[in-house]
């Protein structure tokens, strides 16, 4: 039987085997494991892993269309987010897609499924990877709360909310929103911070002349993360929604997460490049404006908390959080511990890192790498078994790494228009030098050959429980 493509004597890893075998790809899809195929392309992928593309549920990038020389905020469209991610082995986002106007000011004019085409439309003109769309809700109006059905007619299952801006004010329309999500088969995701303690602290570390980077950590401490998370948790168990807690960064939130909870409650944890590879050390360094994220970087202990916690399961996921900013930008004089801008780039670096710092370190095996970064994701998000494995009838979004390619980190080679890396000079073995995206080779000898505006939709199925 003739392929589109062979991938020939690769070690074929998934988050439950591991085996030596030739895959066929016809038609986008994966047709055939091991047996005699012959192929009109083939790939000699001997002595190379083979594994499912990465499915980073947790990005943010802007509608193309919108970037342009006076634009001042996060820098990353759909094709330079998508190119990166897919050089780095993923081949399937979660954007987070945010209403017209400030943070905390939007859901006004514009309804979910009106932001949501908007998103789309620049998606499917840019995006070089399939992609998946998570509305973001600063305002649940009765308006906006009559909409959560709508969007899983349309195959949205799932919703964002932040504990910051509005949420404590309107925190009884907010579970009414998480009520309306759950009732509708969705998966509610909850940035855990507690906007009332963060501010009280800022206000003080100012007022007493500590508005500077080595305080930033004190203005968000891992006690407001833990409180935020008790309360999402708690909603979660008043209403029997699904919550997904995302970029979790300390031991004091994941012991709220790893308590008993009863039986059929559904929590779920992820965690975030940074918290792994960094601590709050990295505050000491020349320009550490650079490294500011919400919630910021930790302890060491805590570090060395959340590898365990992947380890025991209590960790789910491992998803970038991409959110780039050009170097002045971050850099800015005029910024305090008030409001640093949150985010780095972290798409074209995550699996790499992960793997040579967890895998190839034996701190995690190869088989949990591939569950947090592509089969838990993907299940989680209705998008399994499409994406997230490779089996026959799944969709062809294969990476194919050489474990030994040994590449230096250089932000102005990356393909973020951050320009800048926060891992910059780090030496990291193991890199994809294919990445397939339903069959298509779209990342050859670690480049870019896909074409812009390739990526489609994946329609997600409503949210199962693990």
């Amino acid at each position: 039987m003739t392929m589109d493509l062979v991938i020939r004597g690769g070690n074929v890893l998934t988050a439950e085997s591991n085996y030596t075998a030739d895959i066929g790809v016809r038609g986008g899809v994966i047709a055939q494991i091991g047996g005699t195929m012959d192929g009109a392309r083939e790939i000699d992928a001997a002595g190379k892993l083979v594994t499912p593309g990465g499915v980073d549920v947790h990005v943010h990038f802007e509608p193309d269309e919108e970037l342009g020389p006076d634009w001042r905020g996060m820098v990353d469209g759909y094709y330079q987010g998508s190119a990166g991610a897919a050089i780095g082995g993923i081949t399937t986002f979660g954007n987070m897609v945010a209403p017209l106007g400030d943070e905390g000011e939007g859901n006004g004019d514009e309804g979910l499924l009106e932001m949501l085409a908007r998103s789309e439309a620049s998606a499917l003109a840019n995006s070089v990877l399939d992609f998946s769309l998570h509305p973001i809700i600063y305002h649940p109006t009765p308006e906006i709360i009559a909409e959560i059905p709508r969007l899983a007619e349309a195959g949205y299952y799932s919703i964002k909310i932040f504990t910051l801006f509005q949420f404590d004010r309107r925190v009884k329309d907010f579970i009414r929103a998480i009520d309306a999500a759950n009732q509708n088969g969705m998966i509610t995701m909850m940035h855990c911070e507690d906007q009332p303690i963060n501010g009280y602290l800022a206000r003080r570390l100012i007022g007493e002349g500590k508005s500077g980077i080595k305080y930033y950590n004190d203005s968000r401490p891992d006690y407001a993360e833990a409180i935020a998370t008790a309360r999402a948790v708690a909603i979660g168990r008043a209403t029997g929604a699904a919550i997904y807690v995302v970029h979790l960064s300390s031991k004091a939130a994941l012991d709220v997460t790893r308590r008993n909870p009863p039986e059929g409650q559904r929590v779920y944890v992820e965690t975030r490049p940074i918290y792994l590879h960094l601590d709050e050390r990295s505050y000491e360094e020349p320009n550490a404006e650079k490294y500011t994220g919400w919630p910021p970087l930790r302890d060491p202990a805590d570090v060395e908390a959340l590898w365990h916690g992947i380890n025991a399961g209590e960790i789910h996921t491992v998803c970038s959080d991409h959110a780039p900013w050009k170097w002045d930008q971050k850099l800015n004089p005029n910024l305090d511990v008030s409001n640093f801008l949150p985010g780095m780039a972290n798409l074209e670096t995550m699996l790499p890192m992960l793997y040579d710092e967890g895998v190839r370190t034996g701190r995690i095996t190869a088989n949990k790498w591939i569950d947090l970064v592509a089969t838990t994701p993907a299940k989680l998000f209705g998008m399994f078994p499409q994406k997230g494995t490779i089996a026959v009838g799944s969709d062809a979004d294969i990476a194919v790494w050489d474990p030994n390619r040994t590449r230096t980190i250089r932000g102005e080679e990356m393909a973020s228009n951050a320009g800048f890396d926060i891992y910059e000079g780090r030496e990291i073995k193991g890199w994809p030098e294919y990445t397939i995206s339903r069959g298509e080779v779209i990342v050859e000898n670690g480049e870019l050959v896909g074409a812009r505006g390739r990526g489609q939709r994946v329609m997600r199925s409503p949210h199962r429980p693990l």
